[in-house]
């Protein structure tokens, strides 16, 4: 569906959980800040899948450590978004493949868990957060440019 007019939509929209300044337009959808309901059951989602993946043994794979960088959850509460870090793990995809496989004992714990606080359990998708490759790749970047800067000494010599 696109959406011509990110006015209008806000006009007719019955949601109340977002803020309307805090809405943008991004090729051609609506993007907006997350709710405090989605924050709460983001947070809560983030606690008991590190307890339920230390249980299971999912926080070391392949001699690294996966962690969960966060949880982010759809306005609808239906779709659980969850990032999750590799660290040192040799094929962060392969290790993706074995949690998704894993995905129903997951998801099985995690409503055993979170039962008495949410009505439905959201349905968990897992994505690889690749922000610690964009910082280490950064911070090469920076150190290349730093190495290629002329020192105090170099200055000194180029003015005598």
């Amino acid at each position: 569906m696109r959406i011509v007019s990110w006015k209008l939509l806000l006009q007719s929209s019955k949601v109340t959980n977002f803020t309307v300044t805090e809405c943008f337009k991004t090729y051609g959808q609506i993007t907006m800040q997350e709710g405090k309901r989605q924050k709460q059951i983001g947070g809560l989602i983030q606690v008991e899948m590190n307890t339920i993946f230390q249980r299971l043994g999912l926080n070391m794979i392949d001699g690294g450590m996966v962690s969960i960088s966060s949880v982010k959850i759809t306005p609808d509460l239906l779709e659980a978004r969850t990032y999750l870090s590799f660290f040192q793990v040799k094929d962060p995809k392969a290790a993706l493949k074995k949690i998704e496989e894993r995905s129903w004992e997951i998801k099985k714990e995690l409503a055993s868990r979170v039962r008495h606080q949410l009505r439905n359990i959201p349905e968990i998708k897992y994505f690889q957060d690749d922000t610690l490759d964009h910082v280490f790749k950064m911070e090469e970047l920076f150190k290349q440019i730093k190495s290629q800067q002329p020192t105090d000494e170099d200055k000194k010599k180029k003015n005598e």
